[in-house]
């Protein structure tokens, strides 16, 4: 987990220092489709020329619903090629994905992604991939845009398994699964600056 926490706070801190070279064109946005689903989301866009711009998007859930384990976080930083003008019209986007989960106790699995017998077992571990996308961004007004977007690439997972939710004992170590398919689905409210 250190090593990815050290991962984020490089971007970060490289997105700060290569910005006072650029515009002050700033966006700030929330995915509404995983703000239902209760997983919150939050992204800020910055522009880095007239059609260039770098979104850095997150979710995260950091809690427990009784016995069940629903937790992960996730970021994904993406370099946006606007067609037109930035933040307006089309865009084709090329993003990054990591992120930490920690699994179990729940009714549903999600095979696709490796995790079987989720009733049973609980997978934990970290995620990192890549992929692309296309959008578009409506102006609703001087401040407000809507924006979809959809992206297709690779996620490869490697997991702890262990038999229960709360059981501290692995039944396997290093699971590895590779998933080609949807990265990226957002309905994303933005606020300009």
């Amino acid at each position: 987990m250190k090593l990815h926490v050290k991962l984020i706070a490089a971007i970060i801190a490289a997105t700060f220092a290569i910005l006072p070279g650029f515009s002050q064109k700033v966006a700030l946005k929330s995915n509404m489709l995983s703000d239902v689903l209760l997983s919150p989301d939050l992204g800020i866009e910055f522009a880095l020329a007239p059609k260039w711009s770098l979104d850095i998007n997150g979710n995260a859930v950091l809690w427990n619903n009784g016995d069940r384990r629903f937790r992960h976080w996730t970021v994904m930083p993406e370099a946006r090629y606007w067609l037109c003008q930035r933040f307006h019209g089309h865009f084709f986007g090329l993003h990054a994905i990591a992120g930490q989960y920690n699994v179990g106790n729940i009714g549903h699995d999600f095979p696709i992604l490796g995790f079987k017998d989720l009733a049973s077992k609980r997978y934990q571990g970290w995620m990192g991939g890549a992929g692309i996308a296309y959008g578009y961004d409506w102006l609703l007004s001087e401040h407000w845009n809507l924006e979809a977007e959809i992206g297709a690439g690779w996620i490869h997972t490697r997991s702890d398994v262990y038999p229960c939710a709360e059981c501290g004992n692995k039944l396997d170590s290093g699971y590895n699964r590779n998933y080609f398919g949807l990265t990226k689905l957002a309905l994303n409210i933005v606020y300009l600056f």
